[in-house]
């Protein structure tokens, strides 16, 4: 079994978090909007405390369309990045959990999504370019990042009736079927669903109103049989 949280969405909130929500395990996610802007002292402050959270073996995380300094930024954020050695950022780009490929987990990260008010990393929606950041998704990745929703999973407003998602996205997932896919963006699309094939959770930690009023999302997860059972911190 590997245990995972979920976290997303923090905007410089991530310390109202209590620790017990995060109890340790094998890997801890982050799906973005770490910021509200993208400021550096932003992005570094948020490093720092995902860098010392504790009881974690990996700490992965994306950029969001809040998170500015990874997209205009990006060589002066990767110096902030390198600079704390327990945590790894993906942007369009695998992470593989383990040292034989064949068995290892891979997890595959990417900020993109369906243009949003002229935000961070937005592509027009249903454009080939944004087509195409899905396409690259690893084929065999077990897990997926994006920031994002896919279209009619854990993507809806309250009070609203239409599905946010991306269908691009969507359609990409069910090609390659990975057993895990975990996105934020939609603060009260939070909480979790499934298909046959893939678990989907949307980990925003605020509301609407970018209040802390959703815990993060703690699972062990059995890569073999795709099992998850939900862990209560």
């Amino acid at each position: 079994m590997i245990r995972i949280t979920f976290i997303s969405d923090t905007h410089n909130k991530h310390k109202h978090i209590p620790s017990k929500y995060l109890p340790g395990g094998d890997l801890l996610i982050h799906a973005g909007d770490c910021s509200s802007r993208g400021y550096e002292h932003e992005i570094r402050e948020f490093c720092k405390w995902f860098n010392e959270v504790p009881g974690y073996a990996h700490k992965l995380f994306i950029a969001g369309n809040h998170d500015w300094g990874f997209q205009d930024n990006p060589i002066k954020v990767a110096e902030i990045v390198k600079f704390y050695k327990n945590i790894t950022y993906l942007q369009d780009e695998l992470y593989v959990m383990g040292d034989d490929y064949s068995t290892a987990i891979k997890i595959y990260g990417s900020p993109w999504q369906p243009e949003f008010c002229n935000w961070a990393f937005n592509l027009p929606k249903g454009g080939w370019e944004l087509e195409q950041k899905w396409n690259d998704i690893t084929a065999d990745a077990d897990i997926v990042i994006t920031h994002g929703p896919a279209y009619g999973f854990v993507d809806m407003v309250i009070g609203r009736y239409e599905h946010l998602g991306c269908e691009l996205l969507d359609a990409r997932l069910k090609e390659i079927k990975p057993s895990i896919h975990v996105c934020g963006h939609i603060h009260s699309g939070y909480g979790y669903t499934s298909n046959d094939s893939t678990h989907f959770f949307n980990a925003s930690v605020l509301n609407e109103a970018y209040e802390f009023a959703h815990r993060p999302l703690t699972v062990d997860w059995d890569p073999e049989t795709n099992e998850i059972v939900f862990i209560d911190c």
